[in-house]
């Protein structure tokens, strides 16, 4: 009889465990059809020369909070995504975020398990489950932006110098079709004014990637080029596109520094008014993309583990680091 009442009681237990698991998924869907609670899984990189002295090689990756706070600011919470784990750790992962964003940085290809590794097998899993019918979005921010063509290409490097592309701040030259895209297609008019017309992007490279180098590794019926700049020689190169069959964004320039990163030297850096209503327009039109996916974690104290809350922010500004604060990481 005992032994009855203890296997009841343990059926009970089990069945409101999954009903209020059941009730957590539920709750990230809309009534409206989208999921109101998305989740951004930011990549990390490999930490600095910089960060790596000032700290004195206490972490090996790290995650700038800019990027962190310009996805919350579009209603989006963040999970860190790690280096150097197992694939099936980026597949788990993969199925429970919303979207995925590739910051920029400065980091080499050849590191092993690195950042841009890391890249190729995300940029994989994504578009294997967008054919398979999951609408998983991708953004790359500069070397994000580097790494995702280097990916596509086959880990061909497409890149070449530019010169007067790094701390200064341009306008776009929009393609002649750039309204037909999903990124521009619904952007209200004053915003496709102020970026056409005003130096409201952040731009923090010494290279690029142009569309005839997009041709020659047979991307450019892959990339929809939206955008383009020119070089002080006047080499023209891409600063935003998107690709033609996925939800897969990625820009040169910098739209999260306009509003979160503040060092006076970086004179590239555009805190007007109208920089700021321009950065957040990408920001929430990647939010909203990651929204039409209703990926979630198994349990609420699972989403809890995770989330990028669980982690210390640093105030590296006064280091003379490029970033103001920055989520440092041990992968040792």
């Amino acid at each position: 009889m005992l032994l009855l009442r203890t296997s009841v009681i343990q059926i009970i237990v089990i069945y409101f465990t999954q009903l209020i698991q059941s009730h957590y998924l539920i709750t990230a869907r809309s009534p409206l059809g989208y999921n109101d609670r998305p989740i951004i899984g930011i990549l990390a990189q490999e930490a600095s020369y910089h960060l790596r002295h000032v700290y004195n090689n206490a972490y090996s990756s790290y995650i700038a909070a800019s990027y962190v706070k310009y996805i919350e600011s579009a209603g989006a919470r963040v999970v860190p995504i790690r280096l150097g784990r197992h694939e099936s750790y980026y597949e788990d992962i993969m199925s429970k975020v919303n979207g995925v964003l590739f910051p920029g940085g400065s980091t080499n290809f050849t590191t092993r398990n690195g950042f841009f590794d890391t890249v190729g097998i995300i940029y994989r899993i994504a578009t294997r489950r967008n054919e398979q019918g999951d609408y998983i979005p991708l953004w790359g921010t500069c070397l994000g932006f580097e790494a995702m063509t280097y990916v596509a290409a086959g880990d061909v490097d497409v890149r070449v110098e530019c010169t007067g592309g790094n701390n200064v701040a341009l306008p776009l030259n929009f393609t002649n079709n750039f309204n037909e895209s999903k990124l521009f297609k619904h952007a209200p008019k004053n915003i496709i004014d102020i970026l056409n017309n005003q130096s409201v992007t952040a731009n923090f490279h010494k290279l690029c990637v142009t569309k005839k180098k997009l041709k020659e590794v047979n991307l450019s019926n892959t990339y929809h080029v939206l955008s383009v700049n020119y070089d002080d020689n006047g080499l023209r190169y891409i600063s935003t596109m998107e690709h033609f069959n996925m939800p897969f964004y990625a820009t040169q320039f910098h739209p999260e520094k306009n509003s979160f990163e503040w060092a006076t030297r970086l004179r590239g850096i555009p805190h007007s008014k109208n920089a700021i209503k321009v950065g957040q327009y990408f920001a929430n039109f990647f939010v909203d993309e990651a929204r039409k996916n209703f990926h979630t974690f198994v349990s609420k104290e699972e989403e809890s583990s995770t989330l990028i809350y669980n982690y210390p922010i640093t105030y590296t500004g006064p280091t003379r680091s490029s970033f103001e604060q920055c989520y440092l990481f041990n992968d040792n």
